[in-house]
């Protein structure tokens, strides 16, 4: 697999492959913080991730994926320079966010695309009672958030819309996230749309147009431009993808 980064213009350029250690963030990205003070607690056995990392990912729908996370290193990734956050490893193919106070977080340093792209990953809860995913993207000039497991580890949805974040807007829906469990969350920005699912399960499909996109104030502001983030919470992330697209996956539906 190869990590990818984006010329302004959206031009795939080929940065790393399989290294073994970090790569060279680009020239926009911000340096790396420097390390946390805190030492590295475990919240899960390694058996108990060694038999999260054997379950089998779902395979990927379409075509045109290039991989974010080659499954050995964090190459492209530095950890997000949140106060309090937890250690980032890589252990037996997952990265994992171990938990913070309270956010724990990555950034990808190369460039993505603002626009008409879709971004997949496997997420799972292995402790904690808030979000195991808060997905940071670039939307034109502006960025949101796809929060999943949020407000008390149930709720699903955008930060921010017209200043009203996951909580408030029309985007606002429930799972009941199961700790220890897979899911499959998919994002999708094109012109006037964003939508977003969760396993087969379509959880956002709202129309952008006329509306303010923004982050939810505070410390997630961090994960910007693209970035993943659990909130007191431990989680494991796997199969980081991105492509390219043309325009909305299925037409408009009112949110219920």
């Amino acid at each position: 697999m190869k990590t990818i980064a984006f010329t302004a213009a959206a031009t795939w350029i080929i940065v790393a492959g399989c290294a073994s250690g970090p790569s060279k963030p680009a020239k926009q990205a911000t340096t790396d913080p420097k390390p946390s003070a805190q030492p590295v607690t475990r919240h899960a056995p390694t058996d108990d991730l060694k038999e999260a990392a054997g379950k089998p990912s779902e395979p990927f729908e379409g075509e045109g994926w290039v991989s974010f996370f080659d499954g050995k290193t964090l190459t492209g990734w530095r950890s997000t320079d949140f106060a309090g956050h937890g250690a980032v490893e890589c252990e037996s193919g997952l990265i994992l966010l171990n938990t913070g106070d309270p956010l724990t977080g990555i950034n990808w340093t190369n460039r993505v695309p603002n626009m008409n792209y879709e971004v997949a990953l496997d997420a799972m809860r292995v402790t904690g009672s808030d979000f195991f995913c808060g997905l940071t993207v670039p939307v034109a000039d502006s960025f949101c958030t796809l929060i999943v497991g949020g407000w008390g580890g149930s709720l699903v949805g955008i930060s921010s819309l017209d200043g009203q974040d996951a909580s408030e807007n029309e985007t606002t829906k429930f799972l009941n996230a199961e700790q220890g469990r897979w899911y499959r969350i998919r994002l999708r920005v094109t012109q006037s749309r964003i939508e977003a699912w969760i396993d087969k399960e379509k959880f956002v499909n709202v129309d952008t147009t006329d509306k303010k996109i923004s982050l939810r104030a505070g410390d997630i502001e961090s994960s910007k431009p693209f970035g993943v983030a659990s909130y007191q919470t431990t989680a494991a992330l796997r199969e980081i993808r991105l492509r390219r697209v043309d325009g909305p996956a299925d037409p408009l539906k009112k949110q219920k």
